[in-house]
């Protein structure tokens, strides 16, 4: 009643005023309602997106892993000494002894050394062969064959070794596959199911942290020892090359536009030729390369010196309209004071500006390089999604990606396996672009200068 009577004393005017500023009042509470609604959705999406890769990615950080004794039997392991050097031997003559070694040697059955270890623990397995070898994974006899190329001196030894399952009997064990489907849809047969749950339980397979991910290059024969080796050896390299390349390049460039090129047609043309190479997409550079830097200057396919070049260009937008940025954002009263008492230009710009704008580039160059990092698009046009199986030796060498390497592996036929490999790579990629990106927030802070 005392509400009316107050609203009765004013004047219409003051009336529609304050009916105005209720209706601002709510218009404000409703944008900031929106605002917050808005954060809160998009807080949650991006908590559901890691909580997905996570839950799906860590558990393909351990794998299933035979732990048993291994005797390298002589009888099996029918191999000569090492060849060693002889005085007056030439390195041809050498050369081709070591080679002869390493030729009997690759025709040891070192599948015979993991048939008698799982003997050992499981008998009955000495009785059927092809299911005994469906447990290990191919390529753990050329591990051993590595192990006795590095020390013959292993031959007649017992060592307890870590063996990785097969990647079928992964997926068994760890219950990605249903085990109520028939026999004939299952991909392994049930007297393998029937010992995989049986050494399982004994203890001779364990779910042990997978090194194999971390230190293996891609494999096809041997599923299970499928790593990121390569991948990351090449991402490497091609993050060297866009540092050294795009960097410095990109740096200059913006410092030569913002603080000396004088303000004309032609820098306006460069300026706004810039701004739309930022814009480009990505394929589009991945076109460029394949046609410049491998049609015209014939540099090799799924190289990391093609992937970097590309990646530079692609980059060195970003690095230059970050920087120069930066550069605006120093007030004109350094410039100033430092040119009224004598400097130079050059001296103004090394001696006053670039300190001062330091946190600011260092931060536009990381993350400029931490952008190029997560590309895969171009790097697909210029071969990097082929397959490659050994790590690159150096930047001329046949390489992948990470970004690639998880293109290749979402699309592998057994899914059941490289669906939680493919999220193990997405974490290990998204764990370097974190750090890369916390790198470039410590720089800034520790470089900071306020003014």
């Amino acid at each position: 009643m005392n509400d009316n009577s107050s609203e009765k004393s004013y004047t219409p005017l003051q009336l529609r005023v304050i009916d105005s500023l209720r209706r601002r009042r709510r218009k404000e509470m409703g944008f900031r309602l929106l605002g917050m609604t808005a954060v809160t959705i998009s807080l949650a999406l991006v908590v559901v997106l890691f909580a997905s890769i996570l839950s799906k990615g860590l558990p393909a950080f351990w794998q299933a892993t035979f732990v048993m004794n291994v005797h390298f039997d002589p009888a099996v392991v029918t191999v000569g000494p090492k060849p060693e050097r002889q005085s007056g031997e030439t390195d041809a003559q050498f050369d081709e002894r070591m080679m002869a070694w390493e030729m009997e040697l690759g025709f040891v059955d070192f599948n015979q050394l993991i048939l008698n270890a799982l003997a050992k623990v499981k008998p009955e397995t000495a009785d059927h062969v092809r299911d005994a070898m469906a447990l290990v994974t191919s390529g753990e006899r050329f591990a051993l064959r590595d192990m006795v190329a590095e020390n013959p001196a292993l031959v007649g030894q017992t060592l307890t070794l870590s063996l990785l399952a097969d990647a079928n009997v992964d997926v068994w064990i760890k219950g990605n596959i249903d085990r109520t489907l028939p026999d004939d849809r299952q991909q392994l047969s049930a007297r393998v199911r029937q010992w995989a749950d049986e050494l399982y339980a004994a203890g001779v397979i364990q779910n042990k942290f997978s090194t194999a991910l971390f230190m293996n290059p891609d494999s096809r024969s041997s599923l299970a020892s499928a790593g990121l080796a390569g991948g990351f050896i090449g991402s490497l390299m091609m993050m060297l090359i866009v540092i050294v390349l795009a960097v410095p390049v990109g740096v200059a460039a913006a410092i030569y536009l913002e603080e000396f090129a004088p303000k004309n047609r032609w820098t306006d043309l460069i300026e706004v030729n810039i701004n739309n190479l930022a814009a480009v997409p990505s394929l589009i550079f991945g076109l460029l390369g394949a046609a410049v830097f491998i049609q015209f200057f014939k540099l090799p396919m799924s190289a990391p010196i093609v992937g970097g070049l590309v990646l530079t260009l692609m980059t060195l937008p970003t690095i230059i309209i970050a920087t120069r940025s930066t550069l605006k954002a120093i007030p004109p009263s350094i410039r100033e004071a430092a040119l009224g008492l004598g400097a130079s230009r050059l001296q103004t710009v090394t001696d006053h500006v670039l300190p001062l704008a330091l946190p600011g580039i260092l931060t536009a160059t990381i993350i400029g390089v931490a952008q190029a990092l997560g590309e895969t698009a171009p790097l697909l046009l210029i071969g990097m999604a082929a397959f490659v199986a050994s790590v690159p030796a150096s930047p001329f060498d046949p390489s992948t990606a990470l970004s690639s390497q998880i293109y290749l592996w979402q699309a592998n036929e057994l899914r059941n396996f490289f669906e939680a490999r493919t999220s193990a790579a997405i974490i290990v990629l998204l764990a370097l672009m974190l750090i890369l990106n916390s790198l470039a927030i410590w720089l800034r802070k520790r470089f900071e200068t306020r003014w």
